[in-house]
């Protein structure tokens, strides 16, 4: 008896099956190919990786320097880690760790963890600018292996989201954002996220799966066809052995002896 299939694999084969509904031209943006694509030459890689992260990250940076209800509230012009990211997401767009679970499910849980590493530690910077809180190494170190531990068991692992866990720690700015983090780091992967399904499947596929890879099918088994029965009547005539024939030679021989 087959093993249950993965509750991840089954949600995964009805998005694929929805997509595959969709007009063509909205699918193919969506990842949807019916088939695996064929790798993409280096060339292809470098040209389309090159304008995905100049866009992607420009699309980050005047969203939030250019929005004042972004620099009111002080949210630094991008977060650190989305550089990263986009080296995954628009160059190593084959890996698993740059499909969209883990790009936005890795940023928030690790986000998720800093932000609460740092409410329970509860340490503030110095005023001056100078020096660092006692506690700030035991928190960032913390955070970060939380982060190691919660993307694993959950499948979202994203090694940028590892630095993303450490910000709320270490630096300043985002220190100061506490629970605003995470919509910040929501509507980040978000962009990432549409920028890279608009420049990827221009010539490319992305992504490989939205939640997780759905395995090949088993190959099919031989049929081995099985021969009737010999029919002992025809059995019984096929195999009466015949006499031995001399060769004409002999046989005049054995006359001439007689």
């Amino acid at each position: 008896m087959a093993p249950p299939e993965d509750i991840f694999v089954r949600a995964e084969r009805g998005i694929q099956g929805a997509l595959s509904h969709l007009p063509m031209w909205m699918s193919r943006f969506l990842g949807y190919r019916g088939k695996p694509a064929a790798p993409s030459p280096n060339m292809i890689v470098c040209i389309y990786g090159f304008i995905g992260a100049f866009g992607g990250l420009g699309i980050i940076l005047a969203i939030f320097t250019e929005s004042h209800y972004f620099t009111s509230r002080h949210v630094p012009a991008i977060v650190a880690s989305y550089g990263a990211s986009a080296i995954l997401c628009y160059g190593a767009i084959d890996a698993p760790l740059a499909q969209p679970r883990s790009l936005i499910f890795g940023h928030f849980f690790s986000g998720l963890v800093g932000v609460i590493i740092k409410v329970i530690f509860n340490y503030n910077f110095p005023e001056d600018g100078e020096g660092f809180p006692r506690l700030m190494w035991l928190a960032a170190c913390l955070a970060t292996s939380i982060a190691l531990v919660v993307m694993h068991l959950t499948k979202t692992t994203h090694p940028p989201a590892g630095a993303t866990a450490l910000l709320p720690c270490v630096d300043r700015n985002i220190h100061a954002l506490g629970w605003y983090f995470l919509p910040v780091l929501l509507l980040s992967s978000f962009l990432i996220l549409v920028s890279a399904l608009l420049v990827n499947n221009i010539q490319r596929q992305y992504p490989k799966f939205w939640i997780a890879p759905i395995p090949p099918s088993p190959p099919a088994q031989p049929k081995y066809q099985q021969s009737s029965p010999p029919d002992p009547e025809k059995a019984e005539f096929s195999e009466t052995p015949r006499s031995p024939t001399l060769p004409v030679s002999e046989s005049h021989e054995s006359k001439d002896t007689q």
